[in-house]
């Protein structure tokens, strides 16, 4: 989620400014560093995918045990003011999730409004299924989202996870319009593991998963960030924040590269972030 410099010449150039001053240009314009600011808008597209996934998975898991409900309470991922109308139509189920005109707040504090549609096979049997996703008119924390995405859903036992679980493949081709109007499309595959809380399907709050993958985010400027998972990115239900609290993320930006530290497990919302050697601290809620 690596623009190579044309002339070696330039490289030279590039690489003096910017051990004079990482917040500067160069005089063709390209940026030289990657800024705190664009770090936080990276993260906050990673948030979106990281809620309307758990959404998707939220609305399989719960059709899939539909017969086999416990008999306390059931935590889905959903806020009580979403509705969802449900399809069966030649053995593919449909699920329209509306989160209203007004919208709604998710447990991590979270606003979405709109539409997803969510689509899966009635065959629950089946080793792999793909569940598919669209969006009308959806809106995540203001941002509007469009495209597509299909999760390829499998249990098995991984490197990450000796027991057999549940591992989903995401291929990713999203547009994201911020509220400014700024247009961002992010592209790439992800594979998120539920390690734990996965034999409680009704409660999503105990789950932990981790996450692999990379990708590709193109800024409204035309830069490019590539982004890789460099050690597996893990997520906990209960802190209820929809960014990682362990692993480590590089991107890389017309040659410059940041390296994005989630910490060592604890529930909030600060990473560390190194540049040219440099460790600052920063708040992805900014």
């Amino acid at each position: 989620m690596k623009t190579k410099i044309s002339f070696f010449g330039t490289c030279i150039i590039l690489c003096f400014f910017m051990s004079c001053n990482s917040d500067e240009n160069t005089n063709d314009g390209t940026a030289k560093t990657i800024s705190n600011d664009e770090i936080i808008t990276n993260s906050k597209i990673d948030a979106s995918i990281e809620d309307v996934t758990n959404i998707a998975e939220d609305q399989f898991t719960a059709q899939q045990n539909i017969n086999n409900k416990p008999d306390g309470l059931i935590k889905n991922f959903l806020p009580s003011c979403a509705t969802v109308t449900t399809a069966l139509t030649n053995n593919t189920w449909t699920k329209t999730v509306d989160f209203g005109i007004e919208g709604c707040t998710l447990e991590n504090g979270n606003s979405v409004k709109g539409k997803m549609v969510i689509s899966f096979s009635n065959d629950f049997s089946a080793s792999t299924q793909t569940i598919s996703y669209t969006f009308e008119g959806f809106y995540h924390n203001g941002k509007k989202l469009q495209g597509s995405k299909s999760i390829v859903r499998t249990k098995k036992a991984t490197a990450l996870q000796s027991e057999v679980h549940p591992v989903l493949t995401a291929a990713i081709d999203l547009t994201i319009t911020f509220d400014d109007g700024g247009v961002y499309t992010r592209k790439g595959t992800l594979t998120k593991e539920t390690i734990a809380g996965y034999d409680t399907w009704f409660n999503w709050e105990d789950n932990v998963t981790v996450v692999t993958g990379s990708g590709t985010t193109t800024f409204p400027n035309g830069d490019t960030f590539s982004a890789e998972i460099t050690t597996p990115l893990e997520f906990n239900g209960t802190c209820k924040k929809p960014f990682a609290l362990k692993g480590i993320l590089s991107i890389t930006k017309n040659g410059a590269n940041a390296i994005v530290d989630y910490g060592n497990g604890d529930c909030n919302t600060l990473v560390n972030v190194t540049k040219d050697g440099i460790t600052t601290e920063i708040d992805l809620k900014k």
